[in-house]
């Protein structure tokens, strides 16, 4: 794995969607799934902020990972926290190009070492029997960074959700149509996935949206202990 230097992913390859910055929690917390219609159409998540997330670049302290055997071959599961919660991540069997760095990661964290890693990757989600949706990401690339890359992807991931906040307090009392939005103030770029999102999720209350940005802004600012998520008590993660 190369150090040192935060990914970007490869969005100016073919028409790849570009890798939203998004915290664990609005990820997690997100039940609205669209599918592609076409064999190549992307599929997206939608979160209660109406970000559409087909492509992500996450960072956070690794606190867990693991390789399995399957029907088709070894597979890895890992887990990133951030100042919100963690992300769940997976690399394929289909995916050899990555097994070396997946094992390299996977060494580092059985010596117990701290490690913070970046991961651009696709949404994942499944249904569990009870309608309830679980998401994760399907790692398309991931490298170790330093301290100052991740406080970099905080303040970005950050400034990304502030963003959307405010998007989201701009459609309230908005006609929810298209036009009623981008009247009311959201943004173009976040018109569609506003739309589908607060015709699906009920109103919610943003304020522990708004813990985690201070959260990524003191680590941003702060101490470098304060900064490895991986050392962190769940405990220590607003709800």
């Amino acid at each position: 794995m190369g150090g040192g230097s935060l990914i970007t992913g490869n969005e100016g390859r073919r028409s790849r969607q570009s890798a939203v910055r998004i915290f664990a929690q609005e990820y997690s917390e997100s039940s609205l799934i669209e599918r592609g219609v076409g064999e190549y159409d992307p599929s997206f998540v939608i979160t209660k902020l109406g970000a559409k997330v087909n492509r992500c670049l996450v960072c956070g302290g690794l606190e867990r990972m693991e390789r399995r055997d399957g029907d088709s071959g070894p597979f890895y599961r890992g887990q990133i926290r951030d100042p919100s919660g963690t992300h769940y991540f997976d690399v394929a069997p289909f995916q050899p190009e990555l097994h070396p760095d997946a094992e390299e990661l996977l060494a580092r964290f059985e010596t117990g070492d701290s490690v913070l890693v970046s991961i651009v990757g696709r949404q994942k989600s499944n249904e569990s029997e009870d309608g309830g949706i679980f998401t994760s990401i399907r790692a398309e690339s991931f490298t170790e960074i330093d301290l100052e890359a991740y406080k970099s992807w905080l303040v970005e991931a950050a400034d990304a959700t502030l963003r959307r906040l405010d998007a989201y307090a701009s459609s309230q009392g908005a006609e929810l149509t298209e036009d009623g939005l981008k009247l009311a103030g959201v943004p173009n770029d976040l018109v569609p996935g506003m739309l589908k999102s607060r015709e699906h999720y009920s109103e919610f209350d943003t304020e522990a949206y708004r813990v985690w940005i201070l959260k990524a802004f003191s680590r941003a600012l702060g101490r470098a202990e304060e900064t490895t998520e991986a050392s962190m008590s769940t405990d220590s993660v607003p709800v």
